[in-house]
């Protein structure tokens, strides 16, 4: 796990969830976008949906093959995990940033836990629960934690590899 590299900062203002699926028309190929969680309802799911979104917008879906397609799914399976740490362990989230560049894609989930993640160790796979990071740590090229300067918080962040 790596903790030094920063969350690079977005091309631009990310849309709203819904907002290219509402407007009708393609939606811009911005480099990142975000969407807040604050306070929000079924924070797992809205999160599934907006990356969805964004990977449809971006090429990734519809899935051309089966490489492509488990490419899609490993993202929306650590968007999955990701989140719902944020919301087990970390008093929900704040934030999910979705951001690409080239054929690399980097979620960032931002909260106000103080707790860092960690995969299990050892990892059992027979016992329930406590599988997320471990998830993560198999499927991403890298991730890591980012804490805030002002103390309270921290943004976790996953890379993963597109389709080849």
């Amino acid at each position: 796990m790596s903790t030094t590299r920063a969350c690079p900062p977005p091309d631009g203002p990310g849309p709203e969830a819904g907002d290219a699926a509402s407007a009708g028309s393609p939606a811009p190929a911005e480099a990142a976008r975000s969407l807040r969680l604050v306070g929000v309802g079924g924070a797992v799911p809205l999160s599934r949906d907006f990356t969805r979104q964004a990977l449809y917008d971006w090429g990734w879906l519809p899935a051309r093959s089966a490489d492509h397609r488990a490419a899609a799914e490993d993202v929306l399976l650590v968007v999955s995990e990701l989140v719902t740490n944020a919301c087990l362990h970390a008093d929900g989230p704040e934030e999910l940033c979705v951001s690409r560049s080239g054929k690399t894609l980097r979620l960032e989930v931002s909260d106000l836990g103080a707790g860092t993640p960690a995969p299990r160790t050892p990892h059992r796979a027979g016992r329930p629960g406590g599988h997320g990071m471990f998830i993560v740590q198999r499927l991403c090229l890298d991730w890591g934690v980012v804490r805030r300067s002002e103390g309270v918080g921290k943004t976790v962040w996953a890379e993963l590899a597109g389709p080849s």
